[in-house]
């Protein structure tokens, strides 16, 4: 929250700038047309007026858009919705692209090691996790929000399955798995942070007792501060295209460096 709240400061102080520059222009401008000859004084009027224009309008929009944001980032935890209306495939190559990053997930869960029916399941969730991504993006309409939260389960569901994998290493108990599964309909997100949470430590926990897998540690640490870059991005910056294909592309790498744990 730190990092996205950094992020919204800085935005607001170069719009404020921005602002600020076409007040001044506005002022320039308008001294300009106090001592400007008869005939260029139309052509001035004109161009004050629509720097006058653009100048309200700026400022409009600023306050605006800063109150909302200030007014939804207090909303309580029970009206932390997964879907926003927001989420990207603004047009076709922007859908292509998200359906394309979502593919290296089937791929993923296609290779993972099925050693018994844990493991199996977790294989069979990641590719869940590509086929539930690809539902979303090309979903349209009323769909979209029950095609988000499927993408959000799924995720969610497919981090549950890991840590049911590897609940032996680990000593998971029982009782939080069951809770976990039963949570996932309604904090899918919650749940999701939890298992990722643990699956974070347990892998810096394994590379200490096994030195073969920081290499792929490495990789997996890389791919994570760059995909949580990328989502509180893709969450500030809504409007910005290809940059959820890219939180895509980052997150698949993760997922395919924990699988390192189950070999």
């Amino acid at each position: 929250m730190a990092l996205g709240g950094d992020a919204r400061q800085r935005r607001f102080w170069k719009e404020l700038r921005g602002v600020r520059l076409l007040q001044n222009r506005l002022v320039a401008d308008s001294q300009s047309l106090q001592s400007a000859p008869p005939q260029k004084s139309e052509r001035l009027a004109l161009k004050v007026d629509q720097v006058e224009e653009s100048v309200v309008f700026e400022v409009q929009q600023q306050q605006e858009t800063h109150v909302l944001k200030a007014l939804w980032n207090q909303r309580p935890a029970c009206l932390r919705t997964v879907y926003s209306g927001n989420e990207g495939d603004r047009n076709l190559l922007e859908t292509i692209a998200n359906v394309a990053t979502s593919m290296p997930f089937v791929l993923i869960g296609l290779h993972t090691p099925r050693r018994n029916l844990s493991t199996s399941l977790y294989a069979n969730s990641v590719i869940g996790v590509g086929m539930a991504s690809t539902m979303y993006h090309v979903s349209r309409g009323e769909a979209r929000k029950y095609t988000r939260w499927g993408d959000y389960a799924m995720i969610a569901a497919s981090t549950l399955c890991l840590s049911t994998a590897i609940k032996r290493e680990c000593n998971f108990s029982r009782m939080l798995i069951l809770s976990s599964a039963v949570a996932i309909p309604f904090q899918p997100l919650l749940v999701t942070a939890l298992h990722t949470s643990l699956m974070e430590a347990t892998f810096a926990r394994k590379v200490l007792e096994q030195p073969r897998l920081r290499k792929a540690y490495t990789w997996h640490t890389a791919s994570t501060l760059i995909g949580g870059a990328l989502f509180v991005a893709d969450d500030i910056y809504p409007n910005t295209p290809y940059i959820h294909a890219a939180w895509h592309i980052a997150a698949a790498v993760g997922v395919a460096t924990m699988n390192s744990l189950l070999e």
